[in-house]
């Protein structure tokens, strides 16, 4: 059956070509490392924070962003090794079936759905939790918990806009839909336009966080980082969807810090996400590595700084339930008086960034689909371009509505969850894909190679491996469920059609209508 059949590099390269009937190379490494900013600095930062620090690791979630970045760089190495030597839009999926075969490559580019559809969700929720606040602080009005909460939810905020809801259990998450219908039209609209725009969001967004670190850190009370991590005898805290109690084994000590780990991961999701537009890059074998490594960098920095000052404004208590809705506004208007000022722009800062993040993280899945459709192992649909656009827009309409059931339905605390295990996972195949590459086949051409590769890779696997084990058994059985339906889909359709399997060229498409060629 040939599960582990590998796709030639020779064939990888040749479909690198730019032509009428492909991606369109359009984005320099400003552009690659504003992508990378986009989607790192976002949720992570302005909700998965604060989820982390309140339900795990307390004030010691600094370290908990260490112990992430860790894993994200030695993972981040071995991507730019990667998108360097495969300038082939579909990021890890693409990297393992090169190295580790079609059975790899399908399972790597299904979970990948994990990490960038449900992304999105999770951010398309946190973007709707800010846009309540900014209509509250700008317009004195708010749209009904109901319409902006999952069924899953039910209010037990006491202060607040949502003080008069109480009890309330919600239908829809309307807001999050809203989002992800506008930025799925400007993707559709062509790379180059997205950019743009994200490098605008980026500007904006990055001033605003060195603004709070800069402007807060004179108002930490250190009475909130003692103790530093969690003790077991916290207590338990009612939250809109349960109970956190801190004596559990995961949300105190050093065990809590891991499982925080595995919470922020999420924060860093973007560097991987800048590879997937390797095919889509003017120079990609120069200009992927340093947008992988320097955005990556630029925003751990930024992380950890943040985070000091965040969980030194408030309890990290507040984070699950006063500040649950937008905690980096309640932190600001309850501990640095004289500047409202401040949590109003944050509000719009963190509306705007939470755009970028679901813009790039739209992007990169349907990149993913795009170029598994090619190879024949999911349906064509995923794969027709735009005639006038060169987009892959029926791909980009089929993740809309997909991303939308699970914003609109789903709480980001489950969503949220599921796409760090899937991250995980992802970043482990890579670190073992560059291994085992470099055994195989080490006379390929290599513009950036991983240092001490034999040190990197397996450490790289076995911090994310140490991440995804503090996840808990019920994410395990969601990504297991979640493999099992990938399986069948690989062995029902895609291993009759795979092209590489039954010796086709890579999938051609129709031409666009001449009228629009440019």
């Amino acid at each position: 059956m040939k599960l582990f059949i590998r796709k030639p590099l020779a064939q990888l390269m040749a479909a690198s070509k730019e032509g009428e009937k492909t991606l369109k190379r359009t984005l320099g490494v400003g552009s690659l490392i504003a992508l990378g900013i986009g989607a790192i600095i976002g949720a992570g930062i302005f909700v998965r924070t604060a989820a982390a620090a309140g339900e795990h690791a307390g004030p010691a979630v600094t370290i908990s962003f260490l112990i992430a970045a860790a894993g994200c760089a030695l993972a981040g190495l071995c991507y730019a090794e990667f998108a360097s030597m495969i300038p082939i839009a579909g990021s890890a999926y693409t990297y393992s079936y090169a190295t580790m075969g079609e059975f790899i490559a399908w399972i790597i580019g299904w979970d990948l759905v994990l990490e960038y559809a449900l992304g999105a969700a999770t951010v398309a929720i946190g973007w709707s939790q800010y846009f309540n606040t900014f209509l509250e602080t700008f317009f004195n009005v708010h749209i009904p918990f109901a319409l902006s909460h999952s069924p899953f939810e039910v209010s037990t905020t006491t202060t607040g806009m949502y003080a008069s809801e109480l009890g309330t259990r919600g239908l829809i998450n309307l807001p999050a839909i809203f989002i992800l219908l506008m930025l799925t039209l400007l993707l559709i609209k062509g790379t180059a336009e997205s950019a743009a725009v994200n490098n605008v969001i980026v500007i904006i967004k990055v001033a605003i966080v060195l603004m709070i670190i800069g402007l807060g850190w004179g108002f930490i009370n250190p009475v909130f980082h003692h103790p530093y991590l969690i003790p077991a005898d916290a207590g338990i805290v009612k939250t809109n969807t349960g109970t956190v109690n801190y004596a559990d084994t995961f949300n105190h000590g050093w065990w809590g810090v891991l499982r925080g780990a595995s919470v922020v991961f999420f924060a860093f999701i973007g560097f991987d996400a800048v590879s997937t537009a390797a095919q889509e890059a003017k120079n990609p074998q120069k200009d992927m590595p340093k947008g992988i490594l320097i955005s990556l960098v630029f925003c751990t920095i930024l992380y950890i700084l943040f985070s000091h000052v965040l969980t030194g404004l408030v309890s990290y208590k507040d984070f699950l339930v006063q500040g649950k809705e937008a905690s980096v506004t309640y932190a600001i208007h309850t501990a640095m008086h004289g500047y409202g000022w401040l949590g109003k722009l944050v509000t719009i800062a963190i509306l705007a960034g939470f755009s970028s993040v679901i813009l790039v993280m739209l992007l990169g899945q349907t990149r993913v689909f795009y170029t598994m459709s090619t190879d024949g192992l999911i349906w064509p649909i995923f794969s027709k371009l735009h005639p006038k656009f060169r987009t892959p827009y029926k791909s980009q309409w089929f993740f809309f509505v997909m991303v939308s059931i699970f914003a609109g339905f789903i709480p980001d605390s489950i969503v949220g969850d599921m796409v760090s295990i899937g991250t995980l996972f992802a970043f482990v195949l890579v670190c073992l894909g560059i291994f085992i590459l470099r055994r195989t086949d080490p006379g390929i051409t290599r513009p950036f190679k991983t240092p001490l590769y034999y040190i990197v890779c397996p450490l790289g696997a076995a911090i994310c491996l140490a991440m995804m084990a503090s996840e808990g058994l019920e994410n395990f059985a969601r990504l297991f469920i979640w493999m099992g339906i990938g399986i069948c889909v690989y062995f029902g359709y895609s291993i009759k059609h795979s092209h590489v399997r039954h010796g086709k060229p890579t999938d051609t498409f129709d031409p666009p209508n001449p009228k629009f060629v440019e």
